[in-house]
C-alpha cells in the first residue's frame, strides 16, 4: 500500500464522519449539499462537490443517510435512525468511517 492510498483513505473516512456530524447538528431538517460542503472545506479546503457527493452516496448505501436528489440538481441529506445512533455513539462504528473513540 502506498502512502498516497493511505492518505486518500484517511481523508475519505474523516470526510464521512464530518458529514455525519454536520447532519446530526442539522436534525431534524437535514441540509442541502452546499452547507455540508462548507463544513467539509473548513477541514479540507480543496474538497469538491463531486467528492462530497461520493461520500454522501457511500453513507446512503450504508443506510446512515437519506438522500433526496432534487430535480434542480441539488442534493438534500438527512440522517437516518442508524445515522443518529452512530453520531450519538449508541451503536458500533463499522470500518469506513473515522469516528473517534469515545472518551467519556
Amino acid at each position: 500500500m502506498t502512502p498516497t492510498t493511505d492518505t486518500a483513505r484517511i481523508r475519505r473516512e474523516h470526510l464521512r464522519w464530518l458529514v455525519v456530524l454536520t447532519l446530526n447538528n442539522a436534525r431534524p431538517i437535514g441540509a442541502l449539499e452546499g452547507p455540508i460542503l462548507a463544513v467539509a472545506q473548513s477541514e479540507y479546503p480543496d474538497a469538491t462537490p463531486l467528492e462530497l457527493r461520493r461520500e454522501l452516496d457511500y453513507l446512503a448505501g450504508r443506510e446512515l443517510v437519506q438522500l433526496a436528489k432534487q430535480p434542480g440538481g441539488r442534493w438534500h441529506a438527512t440522517l437516518t435512525r442508524a445515522g443518529v445512533d452512530l453520531a450519538e455513539y449508541t451503536t458500533d462504528c463499522e470500518p469506513g468511517i473515522a469516528r473517534p473513540a469515545r472518551y467519556w
